[in-house]
């Protein structure tokens, strides 16, 4: 990640979305100023604040696909949430401090995969033994002889501990091999704790509060085990799991975790325009709760401490991107101190009909790709002429205009309306081996109803 410079960044992300140049840059020198920042040897590190970004464009130009993309890039802990899901403090609903929550969680769990593929070499050796000791148990006594490996080895003079070891060596080789695979045995499974523990309170006690008593509670209870008859396969996952478990710190994971939130943490805050209280209102009726949300936003971005299950966080150096159409309220519509937590300021533009030919025929997970994926997995090849997709972006767009514009979406509406037909038909009428070459005349057939047909909920997603 660290020799990952904005050009780079920028080029990682034009695999998956086309245009919007100005965004990619804008993301791209957040993230590498976050590499900088780390960078800094003097005291001045703990001073340098990221740049929050607000994105402001329609629905389906990239804005979200944008910030995801850019947390994978910088393999950073990411959460999406809705700012209009939120309620002021004191009202029934989600408080924002869940956001930094639902993003600690997160790094959690991709610190946890990280230590896992780590010890994943270890906890096999201990699994294979004990899958070994389950099939051929050993023989009690005083270690074992080494007459059992020799190449002069004799059944008829052997000891009985000498016969077993011999025996599980050959087992050793079958479970090695993956020739026992399919052999069923009975294993001992935690049974997993109950998901709630009811308390009885005034509800005022926090989420964070919550799970951790409810965790010190299921950790003050006794681990329950059942017996279970599962294949050899089945029974190596559910041992590696609970192997690696054992071998990881999980007090370090949490350390970690932190840490990587802290530092590496992307929220991203959709529909901000949502809670932007309109202009002229005088601050009365439902804009005094949109105010309300953005003045509990506030401290977060601005950089607070948040209590969580695993401790605390604080929130001053992770990236907040926000987003809007902001078709009915302006960005100055805000409170100004929220206005200011968003200094890069980014205007995505509608997506014409040469980026829709171009989203279905350039990046790596485009539809037409992943369609032809689905295909293949039933052994039939798919294929778009190139005068179908610009029929099928021509039409998207055309839909767009003249109904609702939802950006990119509309693709998928527009696709689906013309593979749904041959998806029925596989693989009972068309079966493995077949071609399926899509033409512009078929497009034109199958869709031009949906052109013609102004009823609504044909059309929105």
């Amino acid at each position: 990640m660290n020799h990952l410079t904005p050009k780079q960044i920028v080029a990682e992300l034009d695999k998956y979305i086309i245009g919007q140049h100005d965004a990619k840059r804008n993301v791209a020198i957040a993230l590498r100023n976050r590499i900088r920042r780390l960078m800094v040897k003097s005291d001045l590190q703990k001073d340098i604040v990221p740049n929050n970004i607000l994105m402001i464009g329609s629905t389906g130009v990239g804005k979200t696909e944008i910030a995801r993309r850019l947390a994978k890039i910088a393999n950073a802990p990411f959460t999406k949430v809705e700012a209009s899901k939120f309620t002021e403090v004191g009202y029934v609903g989600r408080d924002v401090e869940s956001m930094v929550r639902d993003l600690v969680e997160q790094s959690v769990n991709m610190v946890k995969e990280s230590k896992n593929e780590e010890v994943k070499e270890k906890a096999a050796v201990i699994v294979e033994d004990v899958l070994l000791d389950i099939l051929i148990p050993p023989v009690k006594g005083a270690g074992f002889s080494t007459t059992g490996t020799s190449t002069n080895f004799n059944p008829e003079n052997a000891s009985e501990q000498e016969l077993n070891e011999r025996t599980r060596e050959k087992f050793r080789e079958k479970l090695k091999n993956g020739e026992l695979e399919d052999r069923r045995i009975e294993i001992n499974v935690k049974q997993s704790a109950p998901s709630g523990i009811g308390m009885i309170g005034n509800g005022m006690m926090d989420d964070a509060s919550m799970a951790g008593i409810q965790d010190m509670l299921s950790n003050m209870m006794p681990k329950r085990t059942k017996k279970r008859k599962v294949t050899i396969k089945e029974a190596r996952k559910i041992l590696m799991e609970d192997e690696a478990s054992k071998l990881i710190d999980f007090d370090e994971v949490k350390e970690e975790a932190i840490r990587l939130a802290e530092n590496n943490g992307i929220i991203f805050i959709d529909e901000i325009d949502k809670i932007a209280s309109k202009s002229g209102k005088g601050g009365s009726g439902p804009d005094v709760s949109r105010e309300g949300v953005q003045r509990d936003l506030l401290p977060i971005v601005e950089g607070s401490a948040v209590n969580t299950k695993y401790g605390m966080v604080h929130t001053d150096h992770v990236l907040f991107i926000a987003a809007g159409a902001f078709h009915v309220s302006k960005p100055s519509d805000l409170i100004p101190e929220l206005q200011g937590r968003f200094p890069i300021r980014v205007e995505l533009q509608s997506l014409t009909r040469d980026d829709f030919y171009r989203i279905l025929k350039e990046p790596k997970n485009a539809l037409t790709k992943q369609y032809s994926a689905l295909f293949e997995a039933e052994e039939v090849f798919l294929d778009f002429a190139d005068d179908a997709m610009e029929e099928i972006a021509s039409l998207a767009f055309t839909i767009n205009e003249e109904v609702e514009n939802i950006g990119a979406r509309r693709l998928h509406t527009v696709m689906s309306h013309l593979l749904n037909e041959f998806l029925f038909e596989v693989p009972d009428t068309i079966g493995p081996n077949s071609k399926i070459m899509i033409t512009k005349e078929m497009v034109t057939e199958r869709l031009s109803s949906l052109v013609k047909n102004r009823d609504l909920s044909q059309y929105i997603l």
